[in-house]
Order: structure tokens, then C-alpha cells, then sequence
């Protein structure tokens, strides 16, 4: 049983963003508020929130130098909110965790665990690590509980995990093993809603932002997936490279005299869009762009031509396809690029129709098509708070019994 009128939060850290949550905690957990901080450490730093039946976002701008300072903000202001003093717990997204396959309460042992690997992924763990330590000092009495994105890619076969170096790497952990798990879990619970038994075939999620992966899925499992040991591989994204041939590493290290930080900084933060347009990582920008802007025109049919490869990869891993689901910002808001991926894929059976596309319609391939295609949002902080609400009730299940065994 769920304690009555409780609350929880989610937490999403980034290297310069937070994203935030408050939600009644209930078995379908009902969304209080939510918000960000955008441009941590930039000019132009803003604190955003809105509440859900009121669909105005308020957004000021606020001085925060570091994550550090933009973490004390958000918890100065979360402790002012009303209802607050009814949270009992935090859900955090934890980018990288290794080959945990669900969410964990976080204690002294995982937390060691997560530092150990910090610089696996140093654009979110560190910054997730902050945040977590902080709550701990500043709310110590809160659960905190750590929902990993790479949870949901541990069931893709061991070939599809194997990375083709030296075999002491394997040992250490340096493998493939994907993100945006907390996306594709939702969608594929929305999937299961909406489509019944059809989710159990040949999927592929197509998660597309400025961060962007895709995953195939079989009898509702991750079988494979673009990202890597790193969310900066697989396909082209807003500021990363995606996939690269390793002899660009040694070629600029060695003519340009890159360190590794320096390269890390290029392929996370100045590649992708950005570096093949010169002028945006930002896809609606690139679109207003192409017509007059080669730079723009080939950073957008780059992205195209990536996404259409790796469905075609994903086909082949799959044995075919019955369902294509596009998602993310791009996928869910950009009729023209969802087009544009789709067009001459009509011999594998995708084929769209192109009024319910331009509308961002549920289903929007032809209704006697091959291939399902779907538009579908994705709520990744509702995940967080779904696991959050189940462990938490598991962990309070556990208190009271080993409290009854001791009355005995």
C-alpha cells in the first residue's frame, strides 16, 4: 500500500541542464508541476516551470555559474513549493549504469559504483552524481532511487554487446551498451496500450532530438541499437559526431595536437548538426536554412541518410519489420524529415501517407501498408516516476516485514 498524499520528484541532470518533476505519488503517478534550467553554465541561464492545468510556462532568467550553483537554486526553490513537505522520495535518471537491469535504490555501494565509471560519460554522470549528493546533505531523509537508461538494452544478445578490440577491454566493461532506455521503455508500454499483441513483433524506436538513437525490438526486447559505450555514438545528432572512424582520433591528435579532453569537447559538443551547417544544431533552424544554405541542406540530408541506413541495418538484425515509431522532438514535430527518411523505403514496406504526416497523426503510413509507421510522444520523467512509486513501495514492503519478523 502507497502512503497516502505523498509526493516524488525527478530528477534529470545534464552537463548544463536540469530537468525536474513533482508528482502525486499514486500507481499512475500524477504529474504536480515540472520545469528546467537550461544553459547552466552559459549566458543566458533560465530557470522554466509550468503546471499542468495551466498551460503558460514561466521563465525568468537566473545567475548560475556551475552545476553546482544551479543545483543549491532548484533545491532552495523545490523546498519553497507547496507539497514539498509531502515528498518521500527522488527518481533519478541515471544516463550510464552499467548492466543494471532496473532501477536501484541508491545507497553508499552504488553511489561508489557510479563514481567509479564517471568518466564513461562525463557530460551526465558527473553532473547526476552532484545532484544526487547534494539532496543527500540537504534532504537527507528523502530515498533516493537511480533509473538507468542503459536497463533497458541489457537483453540485446551478447554479439550485439561485443566490441571488436582486444578482449581484456570486454573484461573491463568497454562494450556496447545503449541509451535512452527510460524513452523506449515508455514508448513501448504505449505501444503495448495502443497495439495489443502487434508490439510483440518486429520493432524499431526511432527516439530523434538533439540527442538521437534507435532501437530494434523483438518479442518487446532491445535486440540491438545505434548508441554505444558512449550516447555520442551511432547516428549524426544536434552536437555529436555519432559514429566515427577511430583514425580521426589519432589523425587530429597527432596533426592538430588535440588532447583527449579537446577531442571529447569536439565530438560532444561542436560536431553533428552544428558542425556539418557551421551555423545550428537545431533542425527547425536548418530547415528554414537548406533553401539557401548548402552547409544546412547537407547537415539535413546527412541526418536523413544516417537514419535511413541504420533502418535498413535494423531490418536486416530483425528479419524484417512490422512497426516503425518515430519519437523525440524531431520525430514527433518535424513532418518533412519523418518524410524525407521514409521516401523510396516503399520495396521494405514503409510508405506514408503524406496528409496524416503533415497533420502528426498517430498512424501515418498507408492504411493497407506493409509497415505500421507511428508518431508518438515519449514522457521519460513519467518512467522515472513509475519506477520511483514501484520500489519505493517495494522498499517499504521489505521495512515492515523485517520490522514484523523482529516483533516475533
Amino acid at each position: 500500500m502507497l502512503p497516502e498524499n505523498t509526493n516524488l520528484l525527478t530528477i534529470n541532470g545534464g552537463s548544463s541542464s536540469i530537468k525536474f518533476a513533482m508528482y502525486k505519488m499514486v500507481m499512475n503517478p500524477e504529474p504536480l508541476f515540472s520545469g528546467s534550467i537550461d544553459r547552466i553554465g552559459l549566458d543566458g541561464t533560465t530557470f522554466n516551470f509550468t503546471y499542468p492545468d495551466n498551460d503558460e510556462k514561466i521563465s525568468y532568467k537566473i545567475y548560475c555559474p556551475g552545476f553546482y550553483e544551479a543545483a543549491i537554486f532548484l533545491v532552495l526553490w523545490l523546498k519553497k513549493q507547496p507539497g514539498f513537505d509531502r515528498v518521500t522520495c527522488i527518481g533519478h535518471r541515471i544516463v550510464h549504469g552499467l548492466n543494471h537491469t532496473h532501477a536501484e535504490v541508491i545507497n553508499a555501494s552504488l553511489l561508489k559504483e557510479l563514481k567509479n565509471i564517471r568518466d564513461y560519460d562525463l557530460d551526465h554522470l558527473p553532473a547526476e552524481i552532484e545532484i544526487i549528493e547534494l539532496f543527500k546533505s540537504r534532504c537527507p531523509d528523502l530515498l533516493q532511487i537511480a533509473c538507468f537508461d542503459t536497463s533497458f538494452h541489457t537483453t540485446m544478445p551478447r554479439i550485439a554487446k561485443i566490441l571488436p578490440i582486444p578482449r581484456r577491454f570486454d573484461k573491463a566493461g568497454i562494450q556496447r551498451y545503449g541509451f535512452h532506455g527510460l524513452s523506449y521503455t515508455y514508448l513501448m508500454e504505449e505501444l503495448k496500450t495502443k497495439m495489443g499483441v502487434e508490439s510483440d513483433g518486429r520493432v524499431i524506436l526511432a527516439h530523434l532530438g538533439n540527442g538521437a538513437s534507435m532501437a530494434a525490438v523483438k518479442d518487446g526486447k532491445s535486440i540491438d541499437t545505434t548508441m554505444g559505450f558512449t550516447p555520442t555514438g551511432g547516428c549524426v545528432m544536434g552536437t555529436r559526431s555519432g559514429d566515427l572512424d577511430p583514425g580521426v582520433a589519432w589523425y587530429m591528435m597527432n596533426s592538430e595536437g588535440m588532447n583527449t579532453k579537446q577531442f571529447n569537447h569536439l565530438i560532444n559538443h561542436e560536431s553533428g548538426l552544428l558542425g556539418i551547417s557551421e551555423t545550428s544544431a537545431d533542425m527547425q533552424d536548418l530547415l528554414q536554412k537548406e533553401s539557401s544554405d548548402e552547409r544546412a541542406a547537407e547537415a539535413v540530408a546527412l541526418f536523413c541518410y544516417h537514419i535511413q541506413k541504420w533502418i535498413g541495418s535494423f531490418m536486416a538484425v530483425l528479419r524484417g519489420l512490422d512497426i516503425l515509431v518515430f519519437s523525440g522532438g524531431i520525430g514527433e514535430n518535424a513532418p518533412i524529415i519523418r518524410s524525407r527518411i521514409c521516401e523510396g523505403l516503399g520495396f521494405a514496406g514503409i510508405e506514408l501517407d503524406e496528409d496524416k504526416n503533415n497533420q502528426n497523426e498517430f498512424q501515418i503510413s498507408m492504411i493497407n501498408g506493409k509497415v505500421k509507421v507511428l508518431v508518438m510522444p515519449t514522457n521519460e520523467e513519467l518512467i522515472i516516476a513509475r519506477n520511483t512509486t514501484d520500489l519505493y513501495n517495494k522498499s517499504k514492503d521489505k521495512e515492515r516485514q523485517l520490522y514484523k519478523e523482529r516483533q516475533l
